[in-house]
């Protein structure tokens, strides 16, 4: 895939579930990412590309998973693997540490925070689309977590949705290998737009 090129004012950054359990050594799921994530050298790109947009004037949009409460799955039907994992662990508990963005991540006054996500579609339930819609963004670039579960739903949608798509594949981790292949070498070419990598975002957003 060619880089892609990038109009400022009709480009979102996506940063998915920025969570100190997910990046921060302490946190509940930080184990089972280390191995990836610094293999991808994942918190420093992380860093640069939401300085780059910053600088670019690129408009930032978090997407947070649901913050984590007591008896948030009581008698439901049909939770996922995922969400009973959540519950097991209680990531992301609202009020705890782990449930805080990660100090270098957090969002600036200039950013949007879109409503929490219940699922993995960051879109779903949320005002996402609404919110990229009001500032005519045409393109986003998703990094952050997890790159086979959150990220790749996120992304998926928005394609459908009729958003160029780009990923960012070493600003982002996941549990094992297999997810990472599976989000960018399986999967992502079926409907991102763009599969690259922190050096060449960064480089296109200089051009914005």
């Amino acid at each position: 895939m060619r880089r892609p090129s990038y109009n400022r004012a009709r480009t979102g950054l996506l940063i998915v579930d920025p969570y100190k359990d997910f990046l921060c050594e302490g946190g509940k799921l930080w184990p089972r990412i280390r191995a990836v994530a610094e293999d991808v050298n994942l918190l420093a790109n992380l860093r640069r590309v939401l300085a780059a947009a910053r600088l670019a004037g690129v408009q930032v949009f978090y997407v947070p998973h649901h913050r984590w409460l007591e008896a948030d799955y009581d008698n439901w039907k049909f939770p996922t693997p995922s969400q009973l994992a959540t519950d097991r662990s209680q990531a992301f508990a609202t009020g705890s540490w782990g449930g805080e963005w990660h100090a270098d991540l957090a969002p600036q006054a200039c950013d949007v925070v879109v409503r929490e996500h219940w699922g993995q579609n960051g879109f779903l339930g949320t005002d996402l689309d609404f919110q990229l819609r009001q500032r005519d963004v045409e393109k986003v670039i998703l990094i952050g977590m997890l790159a086979n579960t959150c990220v790749e739903a996120t992304a998926r949608h928005a394609a459908e949705l009729g958003y160029h798509v780009t990923l960012v594949r070493d600003a982002t981790a996941a549990f094992d290998e297999a997810g990472m292949h599976a989000a960018h070498e399986a999967s992502g070419p079926y409907y991102a737009h763009a599969i690259i990598s922190t050096d060449d975002v960064v480089m296109a957003l200089e051009f914005a």
